[in-house]
């Protein structure tokens, strides 16, 4: 899914939870510290006698920095040069066992896990990682990603790109439905197009995911009546037309700002017709209730593997401890309270730092139901360049210096997750990031460096304020970096996600200085590079500018060489890096605990559909 922002309050809970910002695309997680994670979730539950939290947490997964999500596909490319047309048949397919196949089921098909409060669930609007949990498994798009990563078909049965890699011709799936059995047909998705990317509607990723495809930006900007781009064939037939060929186009197309909607659904349920969707995804939610999201399973999901759990149920604010969850289940009150079965257990739970040693000790037998995931996301510290005393190079790369990343990473996070030193995660595909760190640890040199810019003395700086959404032991670490090495104090202003995540959107962002994180939306550095740093990028919340490294990105968007397109990412990256607009924390490694009976259950790098994998065996 696209990019999301990810706070690092969501970390902190346990590896589950980056969050994106109010876009799908990039992730950002709050700030709570467990093992690093792709959602938000709260790590520190309520006190015992607080049975219900009505406070608006959400699913904890690190601590302390946002992530976001990210793109691209190499066959998308090499289908663009040959000319071929991809169906099911000859798409690779997920490599996880199909759970309609597997024997000795439970009678019982329901999983519950941690979950938490989603700032929307409308597809378009969504930006975020916590958001993305659920819309990814209500709501469906031409394409998607499997478990394994693999680029498929979704509601598209196949698709044929022309020759100069311009126009994408897809063959809608017949057997497509949306949840209430009603067809999905090509007209459905030019008017979701067309939605998402009405100024109307105000999302902040239609440019990022849809500004390819030919007028959509002269819808966004109300210069055009429809998407000129996207075309109605007949009832089974979409042609898209994009402005020039790019390897990663189709895999924009599994983000949630080109999911199809229902017309009836959303004209008629109002502002809020998200709460009762008439979603395509393999789920559909239940009710809303302040302390769960309920998904079903969907009667009329179109495409196999056709979902095996009845239900999903993600506990929200539930004053439980994760790990007694785990093990033991919950209190009568909550059983009662929420209507849950008498023994059930959370299924599955994100490692909080705190329980990580423990739970990994070879003589804890818990210790054989941990799985780790290296998350394709990155937490950081994000700089707006358009303030002072951002606005100068020197000071930029001063402050890089004078923090004492790698004692500071491992003191909080006890080595749990790998320092970065760099923007794209090391685990992408077909990528190498710039292996030297041209930030590391120097106290004189970080003042030689303010001396050097027109302030001429740390005493002459203006106040400077660190913006984050759930601020944690990273946060309070990092301020006494800066307090020891600068003599620096930072002031700290903590808001709600949601609120953060308004003001980061903002064209005038601001925000001095943050702390964030971004998942990546599909498996490319594009998804990184160019969308948080490319000047005309919506999603440049730094408000960063470089002339040659817009060029960098404009040239390899249009390169199909793999290797090619790789090497003008790197130096685009050693660029930014050197002209030093974040400081890079840390990478994402999520830890979860995942019952022995729950099968086929995994943690992909990015936000895509995984549930209608997954089943209960008997136990």
């Amino acid at each position: 899914m696209p990019g999301r922002l990810s706070s690092p309050q969501q970390r902190r809970l346990g590896a589950f939870l980056i969050v994106l910002l109010l876009i799908f695309s990039p992730a950002f997680v709050c700030a709570n510290i467990p093992i690093p994670g792709l959602n938000n979730r709260e790590d520190t539950p309520p006190a015992p006698t607080e049975m219900l939290d009505s406070g608006s947490g959400s699913l904890s997964g690190k601590g302390d920095e946002p992530a976001a999500i990210g793109e691209s596909d190499d066959e998308a490319s090499e289908s663009a040069e040959a000319d071929q047309e991809t169906s099911p048949d000859t798409t690779e397919k997920p490599t996880t066992d199909q759970p309609s196949s597997q024997a000795n089921l439970a009678d019982e098909q329901i999983l519950i896990l941690p979950g938490g409060n989603p700032p929307t669930l409308d597809p378009h609007l969504s930006g975020d990682a916590t958001s993305a949990e659920y819309v990814v498994e209500v709501f469906s798009g031409l394409m998607a990603y499997d478990p394994a990563m693999n680029l498929i078909p979704d509601i598209a049965e196949s698709y044929n790109i022309s020759d100069d890699g311009l126009v994408y011709t897809f063959k809608i799936s017949p057997a497509a439905r949306f949840q209430d059995g009603k067809p999905v047909r090509a007209q459905d998705f030019k008017w979701s197009f067309e939605r998402a990317c009405d100024p109307a509607t105000g999302s902040h990723t239609a440019d990022t995911y849809l500004g390819d495809i030919v007028g959509c930006r002269a819808r966004l900007q109300n210069e055009a009546d429809e998407v000129s781009g996207v075309e109605v064939i007949d009832d089974l037939t979409l042609r898209l037309t994009i402005d020039e060929p790019k390897g990663f186009f189709l895999a924009k197309m599994t983000y949630p700002t080109a999911y199809v909607l229902d017309q009836e659904n959303v004209e008629s349920g109002g502002p809020t017709w998200f709460m009762q969707p008439n979603g395509s995804g393999p789920f559909k939610v239940s009710v809303p209730n302040p302390n769960m999201i309920v998904l079903q399973k969907n009667e009329n999901y179109y495409r196999d593997p056709q979902p095996v759990l009845d239900q999903v149920i993600y506990l929200i604010n539930v004053s439980v401890d994760l790990i007694t969850g785990y093990q033991n289940g919950f209190p009568d009150n909550i059983v009662d309270a929420l209507d849950l079965p008498t023994d059930a257990t959370y299924a599955v739970v994100p490692v909080a730092l705190a329980d990580y040693s423990r739970v990994t000790d070879p003589n804890n037998p818990l210790s054989d139901e941990v799985e780790s995931t290296e998350a394709l996301s990155v937490f950081y510290i994000g700089f707006n360049v358009q303030q002072p005393p951002f606005d100068e190079v020197e000071v930029r790369r001063a402050f890089n210096l004078a923090l004492d990343k790698e004692r500071v990473v491992k003191a909080v996070y006890r080595g749990t997750v790998p320092v970065a030193n760099s923007i794209v995660p090391p685990v992408m595909p077909d990528y190498e990031s710039p292996e030297v760190n041209i930030y590391e640890f120097d106290q004189e040199r970080a003042l030689e460096l303010i001396a050097e810019s027109s302030y001429g003395d740390v005493t002459e700086l203006p106040p400077i304020t660190l913006h984050v959404s759930g601020a944690g032991d990273i946060v309070e670490a990092v301020v006494k970096s800066y307090e020891q090495n600068l003599g620096i104090t930072l002031e700290v202003e903590e808001l709600p996600w949601p609120e953060f995540l308004q003001g980061l959107n903002r064209p005038d962002n601001p925000y001095q200085m943050y702390q964030l994180g971004w998942i990546a939306d599909y498996p490319d550095p594009q998804n990184f590079l160019e969308v948080l740093f490319h000047t005309e990028s919506a999603q440049n919340h730094s408000g960063y500018g470089n002339p040659d490294v817009d060029a960098l990105l404009d040239k390899a968007r249009g390169t199909l060489d793999v290797d090619d397109r790789m090497a003008l990412y790197r130096q685009a990256e050693q660029l930014i890096l050197e002209d030093a607009v974040w400081i890079p924390l840390t990478f994402d490694v999520e830890n979860w605990l995942v019952k022995p009976y729950v099968q086929n259950y995994v943690t992909p790098p990015i936000k895509v559909p995984k549930f209608q994998y997954v089943s209960i065996a008997e136990h």
